[in-house]
Parts: structure tokens; sequence; C-alpha cells
């Protein structure tokens, strides 16, 4: 590590493309946020804030020495199923299979990973991937104390997992705002990479990249928006701190990208905006209470930009806007670009996603988007994603495998001359959707029983043997009939 002497001007040079750039000429003892001048071959003056306090230099001893009493170490048995070798047919004639030959052998396994305590009575925030499957978990703390711990609940789409032990007065990470974290910014790893042996190990970096999905596409994470770092990661390090300059946590570390299964240069982190939420419904609920927008977006390209005759390529397109979804209410169309929700820049759908994902259903926001080359804003009251049939939503519908439904209003039902039936407010992804369900469309029958409120449909199905057989009429009075198995 490098020290710089006080009164030293600094100042860094590089050559551009046809000219010579001057990049940060400020004094180094000064504590206040200074603005860098950037000089462009055209004679164009950009600044940039930067902090060249003597202070400001990396020293990541406050930092490290707080946060490694709140990092654990996680070690967990999974018993797993494995087939025995092929025995001859004519040995287990003999001695048939009572005595297992030939049948599946349990036997343990052992796999570690790392924790991060975020409550002092003893809730710890770890990944899915590390305690998945397992039958027994065990937690050492940096003082050697060791406890048994139980699972709390998990959400595999984010890679988030809180177990808890039973103790008291343990030490804790402050958290931090992953939203403000800037490229270039140092930080720092903390976990037991490749086993027990190096516990509570630190590793420094900078941020690489911010709202990151993962560069395999291998789909593992449905909530991708990492931060990516040059901070030594490898396996061991999973579920462990990602921490800022104060101490305080902005990450948990949770997977590297790897030819060779170790650390070759950068590694992945679920930001901790999102690690407070999922972790909060976790110990609430026992599950996550995930907030949709419901719109299918695009990435805007440059046929976009000259068409939209948009000033930048930040922002998403609305390619279609779903039915009954909060973004239909709010008054959102296709064609319109996002640009910012609550305030914060939105410049691809990684951050769209990380915007929403830290959101409750029932949460308001406001969204800034572009129509028509002008500039406007809407409130928007998120819905509750329909993961789990029966639950309500914050507008009274009920989900419904994928779908969304809702009983009819007397003039709805006047106005397409029916008796009774159910509105289907949303289709959403799930076995109604691929059953070839429409938003709109209205059920009036389940395995041929009449249908007036969500929950006999719910009901109904709940009856049936093995498949669902549903028939109704779409918005123009066009009778409709699907079924999927349960």
């Amino acid at each position: 590590m490098c020290t710089m002497k006080r009164g030293i001007l600094t100042v860094l040079l590089s050559i551009l493309a046809g000219g010579l750039t001057a990049y940060g000429v400020v004094k180094a003892n000064e504590k206040n946020l200074d603005p860098a001048r950037l000089v462009g071959e055209n004679g164009t003056v950009e600044y940039r804030t930067v902090n060249l306090a003597e202070s400001d230099y990396p020293d990541f001893t406050f930092a490290a020495e707080s946060a490694v009493e709140a990092v654990v170490y996680v070690e967990v048995t999974v018993q797993s199923r494995a087939q025995s070798l092929n025995i001859d047919p004519f040995f287990r004639y003999f001695f048939g299979d009572e005595y297992g030959f030939g049948q599946p052998q349990s036997r343990e396994q052992k796999g570690s990973g790392s924790g991060v305590i975020i409550r002092p009575d003893g809730y710890i925030v770890t990944n899915n991937h590390v305690v998945s499957g397992a039958t027994k978990i065990s937690v050492t703390l940096n003082d050697n104390q060791q406890y048994d711990a139980t699972v709390v609940g998990t959400d595999p789409a984010t890679d988030v997992a809180i177990i808890k032990v039973d103790a008291q007065n343990l030490p804790t990470i402050p958290m931090g705002d992953s939203d403000q974290l800037r490229l270039g910014e140092w930080v720092l790893a903390i976990g037991s990479p490749l086993g027990a042996q190096l516990r509570s190990t630190i590793t420094a970096g900078i941020v690489s990249a911010k709202g990151r999905s993962m560069p395999d596409g291998s789909g593992e994470f449905k909530i991708e928006s990492f931060i990516q770092t040059d901070a030594a990661v490898n396996p061991g390090n999973s579920g462990g701190a990602l921490v800022n300059k104060k101490g305080e946590l902005v990450g948990i570390n949770t997977a590297i990208v790897s030819q060779t299964g170790s650390y070759t240069g950068y590694s992945f982190a679920v930001p901790v905006n999102i690690v407070k939420r999922v972790a909060g419904d976790l110990i609430d609920f026992g599950s996550v209470k995930r907030a949709m927008l419901g719109i299918t977006m695009q990435p805007i390209d440059k046929k976009i930009q000259e068409d939209l005759k948009l000033n930048s390529m930040n922002g998403v397109y609305i390619y279609e806007v779903s039915k009954g979804s909060a973004a239909e209410e709010a008054g959102l169309k296709q064609g319109d670009v996002i640009i910012a929700i609550d305030g914060q820049m939105i410049t691809d759908g990684a951050s769209v996603q990380e915007k929403v994902n830290s959101y409750h259903p029932g949460d308001k926001a406001v969204i800034t988007y572009i129509r028509d080359g002008k500039e406007n804003s809407a409130e928007v009251t998120f819905h509750a994603a329909a993961t789990q049939t029966g639950e309500v939503d914050v507008d009274g519908s009920v989900a419904f495998y994928g779908a969304r439904l809702k009983a009819m209003e007397p003039d709805e039902l006047k106005a397409m001359r029916l008796r009774s039936g159910v509105k289907i407010v949303s289709v959403g992804q799930g076995k109604m959707a691929e059953a070839g369900a429409t938003s709109g469309s209205v059920i009036l029958y389940v395995n041929d029983e009449p249908v007036s409120k969500p929950e006999d449909v719910i009901a109904k199905a709940k009856k049936a043997q093995r498949g669902i057989y549903i028939e109704g009429v779409d918005e123009n009075g066009k009778s409709f009939y699907f079924g999927f198995g349960k």
C-alpha cells in the first residue's frame, strides 16, 4: 500500500485517441469532495466528483476488524442417495434386496460456506445453495464458539437463506446501502474460502460492475442484479460478507464464474438492499412477499432510440403491459420507456428488477417514463407475484396457478349477460398461461361445477383427483375450454 505526502498535487495523464487528457488535479490534504477536471480532445470540459483526501486512502483495518467478528463459518451435512454397484443378478436372486443389494445407499456428505450475523439474537444470512438439503447445520463464530443452527426460510430466486442459532448478544454488521455503491469503490470480501482451515479470510477489491447478470446464462437465479467485484472469492466464501470501507454490509458473496472452479478475477454478490427485504420477509413470514410490476421489457437499442428520438440508450422499452397489473393500473402502456423508479436512474432490465425487488406488495413508487418524446411520471402500487395458489393480492385478486382471479362485479355480469363467473384479471406465468388462459376472460365452470368467486375455483380445483377442466367465455363472449394436470 502506498502512502501520499501532504500537499502533493497529483496529476493522472492518459493518452486518449488523438489527444492528451489531464484527469483530476486536486490537493491530497483537502477534506471535502473536489471536482476533477476532464478535458476532452475537442476542448469540452467535464467534471467528475472524486475524493483524494488523505484520510480516505484505502485503510481497511477498521472495516476488517469490526466486520470479521460477525462473519461465521457454516458446515452442513447432507444425506445423499447413491446407487450401489451393479450386483450379479444370480447373487441378487439368492440373497434378494433385503440386504440392500442393488438399492440406493444413503451416505452423509459434508459441505461448507459462510454466513453473516444480522441480528444479535442469532439470525444469520447465508446462501440458499449453502444450506439447501442440509440435515444438520453447524455454525462456528470467529471466537471459535460453535452452535447448531436451524433453517428459518430460503429464497432460491435470490439464493438467500436465513438460519438461526440459539444465542444472544452476538456481534452484527450494520447494513449499508448497495444503491449508493460506486464503480471503483473499495470493498472487502470476508468468509471461509476452501473450508475451515481458512476461516475468517479477508480479501480486498473494487466494485467492477453493478446490476450484473450471470455471464454463463444458466438461469439458475431468477433475480439477476449482482454486484461484480474483483475481490478474491473461492468456494466456501458463499454466504459471506461484502463490506465497504465503513464496515457496512453491502452484499452477500454468492458466486464465481470460472472454468477451473476457483477464483479467476471476478466474483458476484447479492446487493444488500435485496438481502434486507428478503431476510425481513423470511424472518417475519417464512417466505418472500415479492412485488410485481407486470411488464415485459427489452433494452433500448439503436433502432428504438432513433424511432422514439431518445437522448440516450438508458432505460427500458415496455414491450407489453399485463392486463390487470400494477403497471396497467398506473397508466403505463406499450411503447413507454422507463427511465427512473423513485428517482433512481434505470439503465437496463437488471436495474428495474433490482429496484422492484426492493419493494413489498402494496408499496408505492413513482415511475418516470418517456411517452411521445415527453417525460411523465406515474405512481404505481405494486401487486404480489402470483407464486402460490390462494394468495391474496393487495387489490383483492387471488392467485391461481400463476393467474390472478377476481369476483365479477354486478355491472360486469350484466354487461356480459352472465349470472355468475370469475374474472381472470391477469395470466402471469404458470399452468393457466400454458393452458391458453387469456386476461379479461371469465371462468364459468370448473370440472363441470359453476363458480361465482375465486374461492370456488380453488376449492373445486383442490377436489379434483387428477386434472382441472375449465370452461368460460372471453371478453367477446366466445366460449373457451381448456384443462391441465394438478
